[in-house]
């Protein structure tokens, strides 16, 4: 059996597509593939092509009962599965916080004492931050008067 290509001239005879399961056939003094590159052929003889025609109808008539079955199913699970993702994404967007930047939510509330053992906000925090000040300002001072303390 030989091989051709989509879109090639071939001579006359019946040809197999194995990507899309279908028999073509070329009129006798030749003619061209129909498809692309991408489509393989095979020249397919007479008899075997007699043959195969009946059993592939009746695998089709067979089986397409439960192709149907088949898409029914995937139907009705894509439904069900869409409106429980449908709810899930009302629900994240209910529970979820909106997003404010520069908001700090960790600080409590303004008036509100701190709890037993912490620090209130510009407490110990805010007496380092002026001790490092200090101490860069006292630094700057040395270094203009020349004294390298």
């Amino acid at each position: 059996m030989a091989r051709y290509d989509g879109g090639t001239p071939a001579p006359g005879g019946i040809y197999w597509n194995g990507s899309r399961l279908s028999m073509v056939s070329v009129p006798a003094p030749g003619g061209v593939l129909p498809g692309d590159a991408s489509q393989s052929y095979r020249s397919v003889p007479w008899p075997v092509a007699l043959l195969a025609a009946p059993l592939l109808g009746g695998l089709y008539v067979v089986l397409m009962p439960f192709v149907g079955l088949g898409m029914m199913a995937n139907a009705a699970f894509r439904r069900a599965a869409g409106g429980a993702r449908k709810g899930a994404e009302e629900l994240a967007a209910t529970v979820a916080p909106g997003w404010r930047p520069g908001e700090a939510h960790f600080t409590g509330r303004p008036g509100e004492p701190p709890p037993e053992g912490e620090v209130a906000a510009g407490g110990a925090g805010e007496q380092a931050l002026h001790d490092v000040a200090e101490e860069v300002a006292r630094r700057r001072a040395a270094a203009r008067n020349g004294s390298g303390d």
